[in-house]
């Protein structure tokens, strides 16, 4: 197994001159929120019928060596898909492990895994209502990876865990994204984040994104879906041979996984109603939570984190009044918005499994087509 290094940053929506409503953090990353963590495994090995094109993601809320708990709460658009963990989150109102990423079929692996990277390193503390109830999500890479054969293994998840860093983070066809495909186009791993004006509070989202149909595909309003129509999934001989339509293209089949972090105090009610938001986000980019598709948000917040992880006596918790939510709202659903086109922009055209080739989403021609509905921010006219 090759274990591929990210070098080097692929080109973002915004500098293509897509235009995006809020402002942006310093970064426009997740980790524009203080002392959050993101690492990577990047699997890509072989061709034809063993083709690795798959890896790991790893979210750390504060740091590799946070033992704290963080207010927490989560939500599914539809749920054919897998998060790991959210019973204890519903109960609980409460995060206190890493958030994980993978494939359909290395959830358990992967889960299996932070289990033993946190007994490790925090020795001794045995039975844990958060390390051992870790949250893993996934998405299904198996039209590019040989999903059936279980490439992840637990030093790959190790080794995102461990490599996990502030600053900026790699984008497209990373962690795991690697073999992640959106409205026809290759995706995966993207990133954005809002900064609330008048408030001094961020907003931070990370998706892996692989859902969504190409008719419904539109950029800042503009029905791009509709406009490229061509360079769509090619099936391999022997994937054509078993079917020869790729049915989520048209229907909308696939997954995204959404995890949004900011440093407003929140409670769990408050985040409950935070996380819902990015279906808004999901769906003006041309998702609808279609039936076969795993659509599952996670958000948290890094306030509150010394007192609600008091052992004693009364915690005193601060809380943003409902009435001041409404920007962290938008936040959600401008960042998420961002984050997926990210993806879509930094992705690179992958041939995988069984000879199954993706296109990357043209940026020339996405140029093209936002210039012809006048939607191209002035520096790019």
């Amino acid at each position: 197994m090759v274990t591929q290094s990210v070098t080097g940053q692929r080109p973002r929506a915004r500098d293509l001159g897509i235009p995006f409503a809020g402002t942006p953090g310093p970064i426009n990353a997740i980790t524009d929120v203080k002392g959050l963590e993101v690492g990577y495994t990047t699997l890509i090995s072989g061709d034809g019928e063993k083709a690795v094109r798959t890896g790991v993601t790893a979210i750390l809320p504060q740091g590799k060596d946070f033992r704290g708990r963080l207010f927490a709460a989560w939500h599914t658009l539809n749920g054919n898909g897998e998060m790991t963990g959210t019973t204890w989150i519903d109960e609980s109102g409460g995060l206190g492990s890493p958030v994980m990423i993978t494939n359909t079929h290395s959830v358990g692996i992967v889960r299996d895994a932070v289990i033993e990277w946190g007994n490790k390193k925090f020795k001794g503390e045995g039975y844990s209502g958060d390390f051992s109830l870790p949250v893993v999500a996934e998405t299904w890479d198996g039209f590019l990876n040989d999903i059936n054969g279980f490439h992840v293994r637990k030093e790959h998840v190790f080794q995102a865990l461990d490599s996990a860093k502030t600053g900026a983070i790699a984008e497209g066809n990373v962690g795991g994204g690697t073999g992640m495909i959106s409205h026809g186009f290759k995706a995966g791993t993207g990133t954005a984040s809002r900064v609330i004006a008048n408030a001094g509070y961020t907003v931070g989202v990370l998706v892996q994104a692989n859902y969504g149909s190409r008719q419904l595909f539109s950029v800042a309003g503009v029905p791009v879906g509709q406009e490229i129509t061509d360079l769509v999934p090619e099936p391999g001989k022997r994937t054509a041979a078993v079917s020869p339509l790729w049915k989520p293209l048209d229907e909308g089949a696939g997954s995204i996984i959404v995890v949004v972090a900011t440093d407003a105090p929140l409670l769990p009610h408050q985040l409950d109603r935070l996380v819902k938001r990015v279906s808004l986000g999901v769906g003006v980019v041309g998702g609808r939570g279609e039936n076969s598709s795993g659509d599952i948000f996670i958000a948290f917040s890094t306030a509150n984190a010394t007192e609600f992880s008091k052992a004693s006596g009364v915690a005193n918790i601060q809380m943003l009044p409902n009435e001041r939510i409404n920007p962290l709202f938008w936040a959600v659903a401008q960042a998420t918005e961002e984050a997926i086109m990210n993806a879509l922009v930094a992705a690179e055209t992958m041939t995988g499994h069984n000879g199954n080739k993706v296109h990357a989403l043209p940026h020339d021609r996405l140029k093209a087509v936002m210039k012809k509905y006048n939607r191209l921010s002035e520096s790019q006219k």
